[in-house]
């Protein structure tokens, strides 16, 4: 990233909708500190939601980046972000989660499942996955109220083992079906960045024989700001063995992203994305392919971001080993799992096609009572 822009310069142009005060919502990007209200432009544009031009498909897309570009280069007004508010820069039709990352399914075994460890035996042959709950998906700075739910037989009240998970997010824009992973690119408009809050001891009672439910369903929050595909880089897809079905194949494009996690202010993990073993592709083939379909604006996190590191993981239950080892703050206090008042900020970044490290923006939330 380059000191004068932190990584929203040219080669970036994340697109967003804000207002003013008393103001309409309109479409806009990122610019270093600041954002260009792109009305002007008309069109697709000048709509209150990123839905219309995403529904457009890809040929407008890149008709529209090509128009910012242009525009940005004229030197247009550069609104400052603290003169703005930031809203959801889609409307979410549908929410769904994978769990993708090797790692993370490792990690999780081994702490919870200390007896017999290791993955599931249909892990490695299919992108595995949740529905989740598209309403509570929420923008950045939204505030988390401390869901409660059933802890153990009889027992009801707040969680006391809330958690996050660090994910990216692709934001679908074009409708379909059964969509090959040599399709991707027609259907995926952009990325954004996913923190998929978590409560693990509701969900440790509730989560057999179903899976996730309301451990996961009361918020989902994501960044105000989608980076278009036009504007990132793509690198091979790591190794699968054993080789998945044909309608997983070709596994499509990977990127290589990076992430960090913030508590409290503390930098505690950098979770990479390039080690996740399901890509993005072949979770969109998987998704649809019983015949379900997709939205203009439906959204599919990645699942939690882990590497083989301690510092790398993109959950506080791996970050602390389920509670049992707490982490040590920058103001000396200790944390197994998020307190009222604790803040979570993750962030990231990315190469650009232009072969410049660009920013993915952040997602931040505070935990109230």
């Amino acid at each position: 990233m380059s000191d004068d822009d932190g990584g929203f310069g040219p080669d970036n142009l994340p697109y967003g909708v804000f207002s003013r005060p008393r103001g309409e919502r309109r479409i806009g990007v990122r610019l270093g500190t600041g954002v260009v209200d792109l009305s002007a432009l008309g069109g697709h544009l000048a709509q209150a939601s990123l839905n219309p031009l995403m529904a457009a498909g890809r040929r407008e897309w890149t008709a529209a980046r090509e128009a910012v570009v242009a525009h940005v280069v004229t030197g247009p007004p550069v609104i400052p972000l603290s003169d703005v508010t930031m809203h959801l820069p889609f409307e979410v039709a549908d929410y769904t989660d994978f769990y993708s990352s090797e790692q993370h399914a490792l990690n999780v075994s081994a702490i919870l499942r200390p007896d017999s460890p290791g993955l599931s035996p249909q892990w490695k042959h299919l992108p595995i996955g949740y529905h989740g709950r598209s309403a509570t998906v929420v923008v950045s700075g939204t505030p988390i109220v401390r869901p409660s739910g059933q802890l153990a037989e009889g027992v009801f009240g707040p969680t006391r083992r809330l958690d996050v998970e660090a994910e990216v997010g692709f934001v679908v824009g074009t409708p379909g079906r059964r969509i090959a992973t040599d399709d991707f690119a027609e259907h995926v408009f952009g990325v954004t960045l996913v923190n998929d809050w978590s409560a693990r001891d509701l969900q440790a009672w509730e989560y057999r024989p179903l899976g996730p439910f309301l451990a996961k369903s009361f918020a989902t929050s994501v960044s105000p700001w989608v980076v278009p595909l036009d504007a990132l880089a793509t690198v091979p897809a790591p190794p699968q063995s054993p080789e998945p079905l044909g309608y997983l194949l070709p596994a499509g494009p990977a990127f290589d992203l990076r992430l960090t996690v913030e508590w409290n202010d503390t930098l505690v993990s950098t979770p990479p994305f390039a080690s996740m073993y399901w890509t993005a592709a072949q979770q969109l083939a998987h998704l649809t392919s019983n015949g379900a379909s997709v939205r203009t604006g439906d959204l599919y996190a990645s699942g939690t971001v882990s590497g083989p590191e301690r510092d790398q993981v993109g959950s506080f239950l791996e970050l602390t080993r389920n509670g049992a080892e707490p982490v040590k703050l920058a103001d000396g206090t200790l944390r197994g799992f998020l307190e009222n008042g604790d803040r979570v900020r993750i962030a990231g970044t990315a190469r650009s096609v232009a072969g410049t490290e660009i920013s993915l923006g952040s997602v931040s939330g505070t935990i109230l009572p």
